[in-house]
């Protein structure tokens, strides 16, 4: 399984359309509107990395009112668990 974390500027008047017709998109899991230099986060999650670029190039930056993306490959996932022990101050 190969997921991509995209970070999406959109028209600030489409932001909730633009949110809506991204998590209509086979391949992508979820959708966050966030605060901050971008509006929303994109998880999209595929099981190879040519379908992850069909997703983002191929479906995702046809969506009227994106301006901008940004695709970050994950290279390892982290359980609760795990950043739980990987934080713990010895307590």
């Amino acid at each position: 399984m190969n997921t991509a974390i995209v970070f999406v500027n959109a028209q600030v008047d489409q932001v909730p359309e633009v949110a809506e017709a991204l998590a209509a998109i086979p391949g992508v899991t979820e959708v966050y509107s966030v605060t901050g230099a971008i509006d929303l986060v994109a998880i999209v999650r595929t099981r190879t990395v040519e379908e992850v670029a069909e997703v983002v190039t191929g479906r995702m930056n046809k969506v009227p009112g994106i301006l901008d993306t940004q695709t970050h490959l994950a290279f390892r996932a982290y359980s609760a668990h795990d950043l739980e022990a990987a934080f713990s101050l010895g307590e």
